[in-house]
């Protein structure tokens, strides 16, 4: 059995350091009709910003599971695999997908473009796979029709949503110039 690196090591406590922040931002939740306004999102998109892909994409599973077995980590301290299947758990799986997908959208134009525009690629990755996975089971779930479920489900958040997505962005140019990650 090989010996785990220094830098395997790091990124598995800095990924599970993320499971444990997004669990705590779910705390910070106000209500807004079947999906509540929470910090998590800020936290995605941060872990997809400075992450690679499986640690972006494991951070966020590590929370999601940790859920889906009883701990109290979702909005409104709930737990269980009924959130996970109810109407909200569509975006605790593009939660899951869109870290993984907008850190190698990141990675993939790093080299190409410049880190910002990088960046904001990564956001409406982050932030469209959410929305999408999220409308379509909350369409589902509830019986909503898809114009009434993105009324309620994607658009009131779409602004708060690009404010957190800015937010993740500038701190995760201090990581990267304080060489924290």
């Amino acid at each position: 059995m090989q010996p785990v690196s220094r830098s395997r090591t790091r990124m598995l406590v800095v990924s599970a350091l993320f499971a444990a922040l997004i669990a705590a931002s779910a705390f910070v939740a106000l209500p807004v009709g079947e999906v509540p306004f929470t910090l998590q999102t800020l936290l995605v998109v941060l872990a997809a910003l400075v992450l690679p892909p499986a640690a972006s994409a494991g951070a966020v599973g590590i929370y999601v599971l940790a859920g889906a077995v009883g701990v109290p980590v979702f909005a409104g301290a709930r737990a269980g695999l009924a959130v996970l299947f109810g109407p909200t758990g569509g975006f605790l799986f593009g939660f899951t997908a869109g870290a993984w997908l907008g850190s190698a959208v990141r990675i993939a134009l790093k080299g190409h473009v410049a880190s910002p525009v990088a960046d904001v690629a990564a956001i409406l990755t982050v932030l469209g796979v959410t929305y999408l996975l999220g409308w379509m089971q909350l369409s589902l779930v509830t019986g909503m029709g898809g114009a009434q479920a993105l009324a309620v489900g994607v658009l009131p958040f779409v602004l708060f949503d690009a404010l957190k997505g800015a937010g993740a962005a500038l701190v995760a140019g201090a990581l990267r110039r304080a060489q924290l990650v």
